[in-house]
Formats: C-alpha cells, sequence, structure tokens
C-alpha cells in the first residue's frame, strides 16, 4: 500500500474510531489521520501477534478492521492517561 492509501486508511479509521466512542477528542483532521495511521500499524500489530493474521491490501475487510481496532485502543489509550491526568 502506497502513501497516499495510508493516508485515506488513517482518515477513515480514525475517524471510524471517533465516531464509536461518543465525547470530546482533541484535533482535527490531521490528528483523526495520525490516530488512524497509528492505529493502522498497532491493529497490525495486534493482528499479527494475537490472531496471526496480518495487514491485507487497501480494500480487504479485515485491514479496515484491524486499522480501526488499533486507532480505539489509541484513543482510549489517550482518554485513560490524559483523563487522569485532568481530574483533579
Amino acid at each position: 500500500m502506497g502513501v497516499l492509501g495510508w493516508l485515506v486508511l488513517g482518515l477513515f479509521a480514525g475517524a471510524i474510531a471517533k465516531l464509536l466512542t461518543p465525547g470530546r477528542d482533541p484535533g482535527g483532521c490531521l490528528v483523526t489521520v495520525l490516530l488512524g495511521i497509528g492505529g493502522a500499524l498497532l491493529g497490525g500489530w495486534i493482528g499479527r501477534t494475537a490472531f496471526d493474521v496480518d495487514l491485507g491490501t487497501f480494500f480487504d475487510l479485515r485491514t479496515w478492521g484491524l486499522a480501526v481496532l488499533g486507532a480505539l485502543v489509541i484513543l482510549l489509550l489517550y482518554r485513560v492517561l490524559i483523563g487522569a491526568g485532568r481530574r483533579e
């Protein structure tokens, strides 16, 4: 998958992760893309280590599922870490 494919996958995976977890989240489009790209990387690692599944091609459903799963994990970790620091 090329760089443009990673950016598009990141944008959509980050947006889907933000839609699945309601609440206030920081950042705009750039943070959403970074969240999705990081999620795709994390999702690929999770898929490889836990389920013995690799990322497929751009249009492969498992690629999108693992990217969204990874983006959800990153978003939830961010909320836990930053949310704990905001409570005083």
